[in-house]
Formats: structure tokens, C-alpha cells, sequence
């Protein structure tokens, strides 16, 4: 899961996308308003964490812009402010948590699993043929055979088989599995294929990954 964090302190955000990464989110961070608010509006996401006192626009108005523009997309506010006008005016301007700092984070961590537990249509597993992809568990299966994959192998097997019919760019993966903050010129994308190629056909000798030359990747069902 993809989720966005806009918050300015340093130390904060650093120790909340640390932590989330820990439990295999993809994590992009934003220290300012406007920047978070582009971030929300160009990139799907499973959740948007603001905090209220932001640089350029606060977090009530970026809020307020992204259920404006009809991004239905849940948003937990942070904020130091703990008086109930504050969380009434947060909550108001289209949050569906409010979360005050300082906070324990085995709550928060509880708080943005409740979140993105909320669609309607969560998915929990993915299958291509006799290969399968449990997402709650993090566990993948040939038949009844289980394949260890490390979490950004996880990661990228699960994009592809949630586009599956489409290919993806390097671009498009790097996004979605390390974030917006990424180095183009790294080969990170094609050695990790290489790892999961490596380890689905050392179960059953069948390469589920193609590769379209001069574009990307996308998982092969036929």
C-alpha cells in the first residue's frame, strides 16, 4: 500500500515513514502544503496522513482541496492541537481521523490500519494461473508451495499482478514501490525481476514475468 505524508518536521516524518516502511507500506513524504496537495492530486493513494501546521497551505486546506477536487481518498490529521473546536474544525474539513501529537505508535500504526481497511473492495488475494499472492498474510504460493520473496519482491509482484493486462514502466514501478524520491538511472527494478524470476522458477520452472523490450514489465497469465 501507497500511502503520502505531509509533515514538515524532520524528525517526525523520518521516524513515521521509518516506521511504516518497517510494515511494508510505500511511503512518499512532502514537507510542504502545496507540494503535498500536487502529490495527492497526480498519484493514487491508499492514504493521505497531513499535518495541520504546514508551510505554504495548511493541512485544513489541503484537505479541503482534496475533497474538493472529489478525491475520496482517507486522510488522518496530526496536530499538537487537542482542544475539540480543533479536531470538530479538522474533522469538518473532510479528515476521517485526527490524531494528536505526541502519540504512541502502536495507536497510530492501529489508526492506519482501521483506514485503509475501509474501502469497499479491498482485495486480499491475487492469483495468476496456479500462482498466488496472499496480501494480508504477505505470503506467495505455486500450487501449495510457498515462495519467500523479501518485502519489495513481495512489493513488485503485487503491482504487476494488480495491472495485470498492462505493462509497466521502470518508472511507473519505481514509483509505486520506492516512491516519488527516486534515482532514474538505477538497475534497482531489474534485479529485483531478476531475484523473483529466479525464485518462481526454481518451484515450478516457469517464468510468470515478461519483459517488453524498450518499455517495462507485466506478469504473463497465458
Amino acid at each position: 500500500m501507497r500511502i503520502l505524508l505531509v509533515e514538515d518536521e524532520k524528525g517526525v516524518s523520518g521516524f513515521i515513514k521509518k516506521g511504516l516502511e518497517e510494515e511494508l507500506y510505500t511511503v512518499d513524504v512532502s514537507g510542504d502544503g502545496r507540494e503535498g496537495l500536487s502529490l495527492a492530486t497526480s498519484n493514487p493513494y491508499d492514504l493521505i496522513i497531513l499535518d495541520v501546521m504546514l508551510p505554504g497551505l495548511n493541512g485544513i486546506e489541503v484537505c479541503k482541496q482534496i475533497r474538493h477536487r472529489a478525491i475520496k481518498t482517507p486522510v488522518m490529521m496530526l496536530t499538537a492541537k487537542d482542544s475539540v473546536k480543533d479536531k470538530v474544525v479538522g474533522l469538518d474539513s473532510g479528515a476521517d481521523d485526527y490524531l494528536t501529537k505526541p502519540f504512541l505508535f502502536e495507536e497510530f500504526l492501529a489508526r492506519v490500519r482501521a483506514l485503509t481497511r475501509r474501502k469497499p473492495t479491498e482485495i486480499v488475494e491475487l492469483s495468476c494461473k496456479e500462482l498466488k499472492l496472499d496480501i494480508r498474510s504477505h505470503k506467495v504460493y505455486i500450487g501449495d508451495r510457498e515462495i519467500n520473496l523479501r518485502p519489495k519482491e513481495f512489493a513488485i509482484l503485487e503491482c504487476l499482478l494488480r495491472n495485470r493486462g498492462h505493462v509497466l514502466s521502470r518508472t511507473q514501478i519505481m514509483e509505486n514501490i520506492w516512491g516519488y524520491n527516486f534515482d532514474p538511472t538505477t538497475n534497482i527494478v531489474d534485479v529485483h525481476m531478476k531475484a523473483i524470476r529466479e525464485k518462481i522458477a526454481g518451484v515450478c520452472g516457469r517464468d510468470y514475468i515478461r519483459t517488453v523490450r524498450g518499455i517495462g514489465y507485466s506478469i504473463d497469465c497465458n
